[in-house]
């Protein structure tokens, strides 16, 4: 279960997917920085709004989902490789494990991921879908 304060701390990188990106090494990060793992100090670090669009690096169908995803199984969960050269895992929706391919075409929707409760938070965020 993901908390209240944690929940709005990932709100940048959920909601809008804003990483960072080091402007010395021009290297992108996902999630965002605060230090360039390569620059160091050095580095000169600065958010970087993605396009939302990449593609399939690997992927996996998960029958045995983590408690408070049971109502989703099963569901392709893929590493995708995002335009400007980050990767990040994701559940890739409105699709079935045959239709995902390896070098598939993706881009990022805005969906609900999980509840913390019948009363609680409703936390949303990325998933992809697969693009043409």
């Amino acid at each position: 279960m993901i908390s209240s304060p944690s929940s709005w701390r990932r709100i940048p990188e959920r909601y809008c997917l804003i990483g960072s990106t080091c402007e010395t090494c021009n290297t992108n990060y996902f999630p965002p920085r605060p230090i360039c793992p390569k620059c160091r100090r050095r580095g000169k670090i600065k958010d970087k709004q993605y396009s939302g669009r990449g593609k399939v690096y690997s992927f996996s169908e998960v029958n045995v989902p983590p408690s408070g995803f049971e109502i989703e199984a099963p569901y392709v969960i893929a590493l995708i490789e995002l335009e400007e050269g980050p990767y990040l895992t994701a559940q890739v929706v409105d699709c079935e494990e045959k239709d995902v391919k390896i070098g598939s075409p993706v881009r990022m929707v805005f969906r609900k991921i999980q509840e913390s409760g019948p009363e609680g938070l409703i936390h949303y965020g990325f998933k992809f879908v697969l693009s043409k």
